[in-house]
């Protein structure tokens, strides 16, 4: 007998579901840029970028947008003829089968359990600074406290509704956007009318090459913008709840894409513009505290401003990292990947409330005992992500061209955009992934400095989370083989790709 076909999950009468039509696409499209978290991500990357690529920085984060986009379309060709929350999880089993499909959506899951800690920790952190408590900014007591209350307000809220969620993001995005936008226009006037204390630099269309600074600093320079570009896919793990399901969750993506490449090259050219590369070089190791600092230089009285805007990302992100992970547990348990009670919906809330409880919890016990352990070892833990990152990314991208493999003779379009376009984001990922491995190898580019097992500690926290995968994985197919019952399949006639593309 056969299984049934993914896009026809078999569910008890009566039954819960996801609320279908809860969010439209400007809903979709803010989620996506949330979960992102421009602010966070560019305060976290700005200063290591800069230190590695100097005035290259705006070109570089140009080149990181490439197998974004790549992979984004990948996205919207497969959400369109699979709308389902599950995204990566159920498409590369539909495409690849279901042992690459189960390690697929274990990646999603774990880069969100990863990176929910440290998104709050530093909400957190920089609400205590714009209302001037630093001294209990400083008090880690404190600080742990609070970010495990937030991670778990926050995972309440993504179980109270996926409307009162997009509520709060929009009113989140727009403090974050509009700070930001405030930041670097201030920045960039002060700086090229040379009133700049820290000697800024007048831009140059130079600054758009990225390949200015030289191969190896591009490669590691492209790695954090990777990073600073990953998250805008929580816009298609909504698919399920959102209006025209198989079309706006696709299009939100690529959008928030582009969205985040125009903001993104602004700021790095207006913090150049004003800091110059000295200033930001010397400050790369503050990570997210370099635009604490900024904000003093560039807004003086005003430096709440940025502040209240890392504080809005990072609180912001918390709350959307959450979604993907508790949508692609809810996927996996509808499709017997995973026990049954990951796959419960509440039926007053039409949300995946298990699994959400179970990513704020996993997340709140993986940042506290990290912290515990050393700061250091918290950052080696998010470094750990670009490994994660680029495997899902990657995965995708190839799942799309093989899942489509009979379309792309149809036309010039279709060859171009779901076929060779997510090869070639799916290759530069892999490249990356390659490079990455090779350079978090050495225990000198981590932040702990000491070497775990013979290499760096984020390379041991990527291998190991891969390889806990991969057990569980065994162990879960020994108890109930129902999932891997399933066979990968292709796009059928039925699907009109011109139509699809435009």
């Amino acid at each position: 007998m056969q299984p049934d076909p993914p896009d026809a999950v078999v569910r008890p009468a009566g039954e819960a579901t996801l609320r279908p039509g809860a969010i439209g696409f400007l809903d979709a499209l803010v989620i996506g840029l949330a979960s992102t978290s421009p602010a966070y991500s560019l305060a976290a990357i700005i200063g290591a970028l800069v230190a590695l690529t100097g005035v290259s920085a705006p070109g570089v984060l140009l080149a990181s947008f490439v197998p974004m986009l790549l992979i984004a379309s990948a996205f919207a060709a497969l959400n369109r003829v699979d709308p389902d929350c599950g995204t990566t999880f159920s498409w590369v089993t539909r495409a690849m089968g279901p042992w690459a499909g189960w390690i697929g959506g274990w990646a999603i899951t774990m880069t969100g359990v990863l990176i929910i800690g440290s998104l709050a920790n530093v909400g957190v952190v920089f609400t205590l600074r714009t209302l001037d408590l630093d001294s209990l900014a400083e008090n880690t007591a404190v600080v742990l406290v609070l970010t495990v209350a937030l991670i778990l307000l926050m995972t309440w809220v993504c179980v109270l509704g996926t409307e009162l969620s997009a509520r709060l993001q929009n009113a989140l995005i727009l403090a974050q956007t509009v700070a930001l936008l405030v930041f670097a226009a201030v920045a960039t006037y002060r700086g090229v009318t040379g009133n700049s204390p820290l000697g800024g630099l007048d831009p140059d269309w130079s600054w758009l090459n990225p390949f200015g600074a030289g191969g190896a600093a591009l490669s590691g320079g492209l790695l954090l913008g990777v990073f600073a570009y990953w998250g805008w896919e929580s816009a298609v793990n909504l698919t399920e709840e959102t209006r025209d399901s198989t079309t706006t969750p696709g299009r939100a993506a690529i959008v928030s894409t582009v969205v985040l490449l125009v903001t993104y090259v602004a700021v790095a050219v207006a913090v150049l513009a004003f800091a110059g590369t000295d200033f930001l070089a010397d400050n790369a190791d503050e990570e997210e505290a370099i635009f604490a600092l900024l904000s003093t230089e560039v807004m003086g009285g005003w430096d709440w401003v940025v502040l209240l805007s890392v504080a809005t990302a990072a609180i912001a992100s918390t709350q959307t990292t959450i979604l993907p992970a508790s949508r692609t547990g809810l996927s996996m348990a509808r499709r017997h990947a995973l026990p049954a009670r990951f796959g419960h919906v509440s039926p007053r809330h039409r949300t995946p409330d298990v699994s959400t409880w179970w990513v704020g919890v996993i997340a709140s016990v993986w940042f506290v005992a990290v912290s515990l352990l050393s700061e250091n070892a918290l950052f080696d833990s998010i470094t750990a992500l670009s490994l994660l990152i680029a495997f899902y990314y990657a995965l995708t991208g190839i799942a799309c061209a093989v899942y489509h493999r009979r379309q792309l003779a149809r036309s010039v379009s279709a060859f171009l955009l779901i076929g060779v376009g997510p090869l070639v984001g799916a290759g530069l990922l892999i490249w990356l992934l390659v490079l990455s491995i090779r350079d978090l190898a050495d225990p000198g580019n981590s932040y702990t400095g000491q070497a775990w097992l013979g290499v760096g500690p984020p390379l041991v926290i990527g291998v190991g989370i891969f390889a806990l995968g991969l057990v569980l994985m065994v162990v879960w197919r020994a108890r109930d083989g129902r999932y891997w019952q399933e066979r990968p399949g292709i796009a059928g006639d039925r699907i009109v790709v011109e139509e699809d593309l435009r």
